[in-house]
């Protein structure tokens, strides 16, 4: 344990960034899947930065009731505060909470990853919203805090916006789906949400291509056809899925599971897809290319879907690290490229990136 440790630390030497901490996470029965989104969210600055900012301003007492929040925030705290630049850490506490939580990831099954980081996401939003809902309702309950009556959060009989919580604001983008009448040329768009976009994969693409393809133009006809409200009745149209708002944090998942028809079964695919080091996205509504920088890597290991492992690269203060549960070490940026994927079907490199970590360099910036 301390022997990888003090590697780290000999391999870095004086470049050992100040008042970082690079500690490996220990398994508890095939929890790398956990592992792996924990350094990869652990690096993300932004977000770990704002998860102990709340941790620093919400320590309750000892008995105060936990939740996945709580120990996120408290497991992010222990990593930064330790006295040793390196070594390991046992997330004990926030394993059990997440086996208490989601009766998916109570086994000793293997587990994907890409389910655990949505189900992480959105827990964490949950939470924040049921908390400034209760902070807001004890406020509306103390009659010096009322004002010109609107105390209730619907001034006028309108509806206040959902709350943002840090989360959104970290990760999450907006989409808009523009579907064309071809009879009447009106445009209907309709916008959602997203914390991260699964892209359909392809031998021997990048990144570029699979976002190309994921905001292409289909035609809607025969039994597809569109219902255009202006025409009143189902009419030819083309469809396509624009980015109206790229998040500061772009998480991209690669599809690299498939369920086969004649299988009856998922099938992994270990298509080669490049994915850049820095990533211009071209297909949003503004037109306006969005630039990022790849700062960790989610990698499944394994040739099925059912089992394997999961290990994550990430970029601290412009060095690569691999973390591997307990293990971590420095590693060639161009070390990299070797997690592409296999230009050939059958490979015996069975390493592949699976979910992607981008930031805008407008963010980090700014």
């Amino acid at each position: 344990m301390g022997a990888t440790g003090s590697k780290l630390e000999k391999a870095l030497g004086d470049q050992f960034p100040e008042g970082e901490r690079y500690f490996g996470l220990e398994n508890f029965g095939n929890t790398c899947y956990c592992n792996s989104v924990l350094q990869a969210l652990y690096f993300c600055v932004p977000f770990r930065e704002q998860l102990l900012e709340y941790y620093a301003n919400n320590k309750g007492p000892p008995e105060a009731e936990e939740n996945l929040l709580t120990c996120l925030a408290e497991l992010f705290s222990q990593i930064s505060s330790q006295k040793k630049k390196t070594g390991v850490i046992a997330p004990r506490r926030f394993v059990q909470r997440v086996r208490k939580q989601n009766e998916l990831f109570r086994g000793y099954m293997h587990q994907d990853a890409h389910e655990f980081l949505n189900f992480l996401l959105n827990e964490l939003v949950d939470i924040l919203e049921k908390e400034s809902h209760a902070a807001k309702s004890l406020a509306a309950s103390s009659p010096e805090k009322v004002s010109n009556g609107t105390c209730n959060g619907h001034a006028n009989g309108v509806k206040k916006e959902p709350l943002v919580t840090w989360v959104h604001k970290n990760f999450q983008g907006i989409l808009t789906n523009e579907t064309r009448c071809l009879r009447c040329e009106t445009v209907t768009a309709r916008d959602e949400t997203f914390f991260d976009l699964s892209l359909d994969i392809e031998q021997n693409s990048s990144i570029t291509s699979c976002l190309k393809n994921f905001s292409s133009t289909e035609t809607l006809n025969a039994e597809d056809k569109f219902f255009c409200d202006k025409c009143c009745s189902l009419q030819e149209a083309q469809k396509r899925m624009k980015i109206k708002k790229p998040p500061h944090i772009l998480v991209i998942h690669l599809k690299r599971f498939k369920y086969m028809e004649q299988l009856g079964r998922y099938k992994k695919l270990s298509y080669r897809v490049v994915f850049p080091l820095e990533l211009k996205l071209s297909n949003t509504t503004e037109n306006t290319d969005s630039e990022y920088s790849l700062f960790a890597v989610v990698v499944h290991v394994g040739s099925g879907p059912n089992h394997g492992h999961y290990v994550s690269l990430v970029k601290s203060h412009n060095h690569w690290l691999f973390f591997d549960d307990e293990n971590a070490e420095i590693i060639d940026e161009s070390a990299v490229q070797t997690f592409f994927g296999s230009a050939q079907e059958y490979s015996s490199n069975t390493d592949h990136g699976y979910i992607l970590f981008y930031e805008s360099l407008a963010a980090s910036k700014s």
